[in-house]
């Protein structure tokens, strides 16, 4: 009796389709691409950056709006400082048509003088980080396509002003001068966007950098090849905040902190540390004693910040009077003593 043998079969094949077990993951748009410096050409289409830039925006105004209250939202974006890195002698001390064009208002990202002393999240947001790295890659595609048009113009300003309020100066540093120096000869910008954006320029080379010199000639090129005024209103706080640096008049500094905007307040904590430095400085050796508020309005700081950063100085018990030094007491044979004889 012959026996039935099976069929040779071929490789089965495994389910496909909509019954596959292995279902690609859902991956966010923003993380799509890659850097352009790292080889990635899909974000050099046109169209495509216009897409990508369109998500960013509404990736950060969702963001932005989630926050809670503007202090909330500053704390996420102080976690992203590096403050560290910046060579200055300031920081060096311890430590389509529907497109949208523009930020939050300046009211949603007001710095409150007392929010830097508040406690800080120890994590930085991941969506903030992703937002700003897609932030370079859209830079990094702009560039490498050479795309000098209004929407490059557009993405740069945004690019700018996110990096800034995050602190991310090696974001909004080649940006500044990549708009100043490439797009807008080409494209021009509105007279009061370009004064305000040399105006970033010449804080950061002021505060951060620590170039009085190169900021002062920065301020008055862009004056006379433009023929903008001595006392425009749009950089007259610049002047002010640059004379204050030069003249280590931390008055002013702390009083034009209060009086400028948002952006031009994150440039200005670059320079923060050593004018409250500086201002401790004098006051050590100027007063034995000084009131509290005094103090704390000389250095921009409240009392118990400057305690937690390390100053030494003693708060009597009344809780108003701050002891600086103490008068050493004279010996009994030592110089204005009483002598024999």
């Amino acid at each position: 009796m012959a026996t039935q043998q099976r069929p040779a079969s071929s490789g089965r094949r495994g389910p496909s389709g909509a019954w596959s077990r292995l279902k690609t993951p859902p991956q966010d748009p923003l993380e799509a691409y890659g850097l352009p410096s790292k080889g990635e050409t899909r974000l050099n289409d046109f169209k495509v950056q216009e897409v990508y830039y369109n998500r960013i925006v509404e990736r950060y105004m969702k963001f932005c709006a989630n926050a809670k209250n503007g202090d909330e939202l500053d704390r996420h974006f102080a976690t992203l400082s590096i403050s560290g890195l910046a060579a200055s002698k300031y920081a060096s001390q311890p430590p389509a048509s529907s497109t949208p064009t523009t930020l939050p208002p300046l009211s949603a990202t007001k710095l409150n003088p007392s929010s830097s002393n508040a406690a800080t999240p120890s994590i930085p947001s991941p969506e903030l980080q992703l937002i700003l790295s897609a932030t370079r890659k859209l830079r990094e595609a702009i560039v490498s396509s050479h795309r000098t048009d209004s929407f490059a113009q557009r993405c740069y300003v945004f690019i700018i002003r996110a990096a800034i309020l995050a602190r991310a100066w090696e974001s909004y540093h080649p940006a500044l001068l990549y708009l100043l120096r490439t797009i807008h000869p080409l494209t021009p910008l509105a007279d009061s966007e370009l004064k305000e954006l040399v105006g970033y320029r010449v804080l950061d080379e002021a505060c951060r950098i620590g170039d009085l010199g190169e900021a002062h000639k920065t301020r008055v090129a862009f004056s006379v090849r433009y023929g903008w005024k001595k006392d425009d209103c749009k950089l007259r706080r610049v002047d002010v905040v640059l004379r204050a640096l030069v003249h280590d008049d931390w008055t002013t500094f702390w009083r034009m902190r209060r009086a400028v905007d948002g952006y031009q307040r994150r440039l200005m904590e670059w320079a923060e540390d050593g004018m409250r430095v500086h201002a401790l400085k004098c006051l050590g050796r100027s007063y034995f004693s000084a009131e509290r508020g005094y103090v704390e309005r000389c250095t921009g700081t409240e009392w118990r910040e400057l305690v937690r950063q390390g100053v030494g100085w003693e708060l009597q018990s009344d809780g108003e009077t701050v002891v600086i030094r103490r008068v050493k007491a004279k010996g009994i044979g030592g110089v204005g003593g009483s002598s024999g004889g």
